[in-house]
């Protein structure tokens, strides 16, 4: 394995930085984070300010073994690791945060996999927090299909009261859901289908394309209401309450929009492949966005993508345009001893704002899934948190964007519409 100091530049249509970063790389394999647990198998990454304090915390979800969820909540001299769910659960990538039951606090939800027809949420028990005693947990649903990978909240029904929304793989669906006037007395939540069937996950059929995944919410057409993104699809929501998809990809899988392109009138889209293989793709719209054939895609590599289960968006160099990050799985297949895919890497493509990248890489050899972009020790820049899904597991890693320095804005760089606290 090689794990890279500094971002190694590559062929480029960019003027060089003025200076690159420097990552410090910390790692619970070297005891600078707690290790999450004795889980092989490590499914989920939410991030979230949950304690209120300014300063983003994460929580890790896991299947094999208990616990099934750990948070990191910062402390001055790193992380401290607290049990949420100490019970075993076989809970499944995603997660989202969202203040449920209206205390001013974010509270948690995820999923179960294959092996579960079941979607929790945790209420955040703010301000009594302690290591020892867990969070309280509730059902959203329970019977049905299983599998339920990826969620997001935001309000697509322009209500004035965000629902939420969550795959379900067994049934092929994607389901919303309000949010409960009484969460907490509920036994499970209403929830009806927005969109059944393929959503780009056949797109390669060599690629090993499982199940249609992905979740975001973003202003894609520019009315001021925010929009669902899931697949390969955007959903526009009318006025006879249906969600039209509008084909914006030609696979499906992580999705994520913001401003690459800082004249456009509207966000593009970043595709990746998820749990599958192909191409790693951003799209821009030309025309009318509602017209599948005014999306025009632009490839990020001259290869496909393998097991791309990381991309997110950002300004990571500080210069106040957006870059993406994106990283390859190293190891899916549980069985195997080895690495799957051992050279896989991972990305940051430094952005203009015109629609133009540069691409770095960060590291080599190292399993990322569901990688994030985020302020984790509060110095106001991006940095990245990653956790394995089964490559070297159990372990959780943070790379620290030029260490910990005087406090500064980090940008996320969304300004067509995600509602902050909504999804992270």
């Amino acid at each position: 394995m090689l794990l890279t100091a500094l971002l190694v530049s590559a062929t480029s249509v960019l003027p060089s930085l003025a200076a690159e970063i420097k990552w410090t790389n910390l790692s619970s394999k070297n005891g600078d984070l707690p290790v999450p647990g004795e889980s092989t198998q490590q499914t989920g990454n939410l991030i979230a300010d949950f304690d209120k304090d300014g300063e983003k915390d994460f929580v890790l979800s896991f299947r094999v073994k208990a616990p099934a969820l750990v948070w990191y909540r910062r402390t001055p001299s790193g992380w401290a690791r607290y049990v949420i769910e100490p019970q075993f659960l076989t809970v499944e990538a995603g997660g989202a945060a969202f203040d449920i039951d209206g205390d001013g606090d974010l509270d948690i939800v995820f999923g179960g996999d294959w092996q579960s027809d079941e979607v929790w949420w945790w209420e955040n028990p703010y301000p009594n927090f302690n290591p020892n005693i867990s969070w309280k947990r509730r059902l959203i649903k329970r019977g049905g299909k299983t599998q339920h990978h990826d969620q997001v909240f935001g309000d697509f029904k322009n209500t004035g009261k965000p629902q939420l929304v969550f795959w379900n793989q067994g049934a092929k669906t994607l389901f919303i859901a309000d949010v409960p006037a009484n969460p907490r007395s509920v036994e499970t939540w209403p929830f009806a289908p927005v969109y059944s069937g393929a959503a780009g996950e056949r797109g390669d059929p060599s690629g090993g394309f499982k199940y249609a995944e992905g979740t975001a919410a973003a202003d894609i057409d520019g009315d001021g209401v925010v929009d669902l993104l899931a697949g390969n699809y955007w959903f526009k929501y009318g006025d006879n309450a249906k969600f039209k998809p509008v084909r914006v990809g030609a696979i499906g899988g992580r999705i994520c929009a913001a401003a690459l392109i800082e004249s456009s009138k509207h966000p593009q889209i970043v595709i990746a492949p998820g749990d599958g293989s192909g191409p790693l793709r951003w799209y821009e719209c030309t025309g009318d966005p509602l017209k599948e054939g005014d999306w025009i895609g632009h490839d990020l590599l001259d290869r496909d993508m393998i097991h791309g289960h990381t991309l997110a968006v950002g300004d990571v160099d500080g210069d106040g345009h957006l870059d993406i990050f994106a990283a390859e799985m190293a190891k899916w297949t549980e069985k195997r001893p080895d690495s799957d895919n051992p050279k896989a890497e991972a990305w940051i493509f430094f952005g203009d704002g015109k629609g133009r990248f540069r691409k770095t890489v960060l590291a080599t050899g190292h399993g990322f899934h569901e990688g994030k972009l985020a302020d984790l020790d509060g110095d106001g820049d991006l940095d990245i948190l990653n956790k394995p899904y089964t490559w070297d597991a159990p372990r959780v890693d943070v790379w620290l964007n030029n260490g910990t320095a005087a406090r500064k804005q980090a940008a996320t760089g969304n300004r067509f519409g995600r509602q902050p606290g909504l999804e992270f």
